[in-house]
């Protein structure tokens, strides 16, 4: 390298560099977080400060809370006609099958002849295996 370029390494500022070990790392961890639940303050009773947005309420508020009554679940929203809903349902099946990946014909083919050589395979296992039992039951008990 030329001297400028050994001169602007010499002038950038000194990162500290990233710590190689785990227990390297863990100890730079530890001593950049707050010292957790043993060094954090208690929250005084009578201090607001300390508590989060929202969360400070007097004793009156608390009691108001409470005089309400709890809303009632029971009122059922009136329901769409009976030919909205279908619609809806007809957009949401199409929206559904836009979002398939169909196959390409030469990959349908192929899953096709794999489907049928197994169905083959099985038709001929299940009748070999009906043969061999008849087989068997007929010369145990000698049909």
């Amino acid at each position: 390298m030329s001297e400028d370029g050994e001169k602007d390494q010499e002038k950038a500022p000194k990162r500290p560099s990233r710590p190689v070990t785990a227990a390297a790392r863990r100890e730079r961890r530890a001593s950049t977080r707050p010292a957790g639940k043993a060094g954090a303050a208690k929250p005084d009773e009578d201090n607001d400060k300390t508590r989060p947005a929202g969360k400070a309420k007097s004793e009156a508020e608390k009691s108001d809370s409470k005089a309400k009554p709890t809303p009632k679940r029971d009122t059922k929203t009136k329901q769409a006609s009976v030919f909205k809903r279908l619609s809806r349902f007809i957009r949401e099946v199409w929206a559904e099958l836009r979002k398939v990946i169909w196959p390409t014909r030469k990959q349908m083919v192929t899953y096709t002849a794999v489907v049928l050589v197994f169905v083959a395979f099985m038709v001929a296992l299940v009748f070999g295996l009906d043969f061999a039992f008849g087989k068997a039951v007929g010369a145990v008990f000698g049909s």
